[in-house]
Formats: C-alpha cells, structure tokens, sequence
C-alpha cells in the first residue's frame, strides 16, 4: 500500500538515524510505497521540491525558517505550513492514492491537510504519532496563560486535529490516559500506546573499556577511569534547566564520577554562564564538562563510551513526556536516572522494569542519593544497563510501532 508521512522534522534521507527515518525505513522493507512531506527552510535556499532517495519519494516544501530561529518568525512559520504543505501535495502529488495517512506532533496544525488526503480516498486511515501535547506544554512551563487568546486558538487547533485522526498512537500508558482524561469525546478504542522506537544495530556497543572508548574520551577531555552520566540533546525550558544545574552544584567536585553535558536550546546561555564560573573556581578539579552539539559521529561515540544516562524534565509539567533520548541510552545498555515532574511515567517505568532510577525535579538531595546508589555496587551499571537493553529489544524496536499502525488494515 501507499503510506504519505508528514512531518515537522527535517529528513533528507531514511538512512539518517532518527524515531522518524528508522520507521518509513521500516515500512519501506515491508514492501510499502513511502512518501514524506518534510519542509525545507528558506535559509536553505531550495525551492519546493521532490525527490525520490532510497526507496522513498520525499516531497521538500519551501516553508519559513522554523527551527533554531526567532519567535516571531516560528510562529508563523508553523501557522502557515499547513496550506504550504497542502499545496505542495496537490502539485506534487494529486494522482497517488494513499491508504495510510500518518503525521506527528509538533505541530497541531495539519488538519486540513490530513482532511483533504481523506477526501481523496475516503478509504484510508490516518493515525497520529503523538509526540507533543500542545499548547498544554506550553501553558504548563508559562510560555503563555491558560486563558489566553493563544491557548484558546491552539486548543481549537489540537481538538480539531484529534476529531480528524482515526486513530492516536501515544508515547506511553500516561500519555494515553492524559488524552481520554482531558477529550472526553475520543473513544477510547481510538487512542493506544505506538511509542518511540528504533531500528536496532547489533555491534554499536562497544565495551566501554575499548580503545575507541578511550580514545574519543581522551579527544574531549574526559576522564578515562571514572564512571561518566551523560546528559545529551536539548537544553531547552522542558528539561528544567535551573534544576538541572542545582543537580550540578551538588556533585560539582566529585572525585569518583565524571559529568558531562551536551547539546543546544534556548537555555543554554545559562548553563554555559554557571559552567564559567565553576571552571574558574574549581579548574581541573572541576567534575562537569558542559559541550554543544558535536558531529553526529562523534556524539554517537562519545554516547557508547558512557555509562549512565540522565533524563530532565521541568517540574512543573502536567502532561506525561517522554523523551526520545531514552532510546540511545538504552541501545548502549546504559541505565538512567530520571529527574522528572511527577506526571510523566518514564521513571516509574525505568524503575520497574530494574533499569533505571527516578526523583522528582525538585529534589537535589533524592538526585544525589541515586547518583550515590547507582555507584555503590561495580557491578550495577552494567546489570542494569543490560536489563534496559533487553527492555528496549521487547519494546522500543520499530517493529513496536508498525504492529501497533499495521493492525487497523487486518
């Protein structure tokens, strides 16, 4: 059958790694005709336009900046992909028949697109990924006010999307009950758990004894012969930022583990502020190293070369996130500490499940105290980073969530 994927993220090509590209990777081995609809911002300086690489027909569609730019220009950059997308797939597209319709969050504004594929073929099935509840974020980290004119735009905006969508797939069981507790009038048989998932590469882990290991430690700076947690991807108002660094203040001289934190966002200013200071103070004896983002290549080694990974998320959150960045913890056989709200499950989940540990983001004292339980046996890390990859194997693979799409077409 034909698939058509739409999307905010950027994709060039499915070989690239990513939640996105390793499953269209997935239905393109199943033997299925995939399309994808992904912007192509005007800093490029490409015109609309398509493309066929890999297997895969992907339709590029000129669209203001949207990423890694200023508010203004986001926002109606996001308001105005709808009809550009629209009018990209009725130029590009008009004579494919497609039988499945899929889309992710962000953004909440592809109704009418999704509307006008259903009208072309009253027969297909269009299933939202859900990977943002918006503008309930946004109104829960006070990007803007719960009565506000925005809030009541977008959530007109969001219900209209949900009452399009024939079926839901959410990240994990609280995001499900989050959806059915706040619209009652989704049926329930609509909404399911279709989570992230990776397309799994046997061999990546390397032993974190090896000489590559060592090697792209040595090539940052790192320390070779302490246990390192890791905090990669970004540094946004999600992850909390100003607990975070509270969580660093804590362990800021420790001499048995080492703590390293990568990537970009808006909040990264701060981080980089308080990591000055502490360098000047401190010096080699410093246990933090904050980096930005590196060459995918190098991120990946420096991931595997890790042991611990650690996942923020802003206290204040009432919606259930779950963030991606799990997977490559996981495929590395890395255990994890969560430092989240209490909403989401993704601790409860880690703990359970004998991978990981959780506190809430509020608490410094319980963050240490895992840091300090986690490095109490030798032998933990690897026994939990081990459980977590088998977890993974059973749950987070892609063919997770094309059983979960592929069974409304039996």
């Amino acid at each position: 059958m034909n698939i058509i994927f739409i999307t905010l993220s950027n994709i060039n090509s499915i070989k690239e790694r990513g939640i996105y590209a390793d499953l269209m990777r997935k239905f393109r081995d199943e033997g299925h005709g995939v399309y994808i609809v992904s912007p192509c911002e005007r800093r490029t300086g490409q015109k609309t336009h398509l493309v066929e690489i890999d297997g895969v027909k992907i339709l590029k569609v000129r669209t203001l900046n949207i990423q890694k730019t200023n508010v203004v220009e986001k926002g109606i950059g996001t308001l105005l992909i709808e009809g550009q997308y629209k009018w990209a797939i009725k130029k590009y597209l008009r004579d494919v028949k497609f039988d499945l319709i899929t889309y992710s969050t962000p953004p909440i504004t592809f109704t009418n697109v999704v509307k006008y594929l259903k009208k072309r073929n009253q027969q297909a099935i269009s299933y939202l990924q859900l990977k943002d509840i918006f503008p309930q974020n946004a109104v829960d980290i006070g990007m803007f006010k719960e009565n506000s004119l925005f809030n009541k735009y977008f959530r007109k905006k969001e219900i209209s999307l949900y009452k399009t969508s024939d079926y839901i797939g959410c990240m994990s069981l609280a995001n499900v009950k989050f959806i059915l507790n706040h619209n009652d009038y989704i049926n329930s048989e609509r909404v399911e758990v279709a989570p992230n998932s990776i397309e799994l590469r046997e061999g990546n882990s390397e032993s974190r004894d090896s000489a590559e290991s060592k090697s792209i430690r040595e090539k940052y700076g790192l320390p070779i012969d302490k246990p390192i947690f890791i905090y990669g991807g970004n540094l946004g108002k999600p992850q909390g930022i100003d607990f975070l660094i509270k969580c660093m203040n804590e362990v800021v001289t420790r001499s048995d583990c080492f703590f390293l934190i990568i990537g970009n966002g808006t909040e990264y200013h701060k981080l980089e502020d308080w990591y000055n200071t502490q360098l000047s103070s401190y010096g080699s004896q410093l246990s933090v190293k904050l980096m930005q983002r590196l060459p995918k290549e190098d991120y990946d080694l420096l991931v595997r070369s890790c042991d611990v990974g650690l996942i923020f998320l802003d206290r204040r959150f009432t919606i259930p996130n779950y963030p991606s960045r799990l997977l490559s913890y996981l495929e590395n056989r890395m255990p994890v500490i969560c430092a989240t709200d209490v909403n989401t499950d993704i601790g409860r989940i880690a703990e359970e499940n004998g991978y990981g540990y959780w506190c809430e983001s509020t608490n410094t004292v319980g963050f240490t105290l895992l840091v300090n339980k986690i490095l109490s046996k030798p032998e933990r890390i690897k026994e939990m980073g081990e459980r977590g990859y088998e977890f993974l194997k059973k749950n987070y693979t892609v063919q997770n969530t094309y059983d979960a799409i592929m069974k409304h077409f039996k």
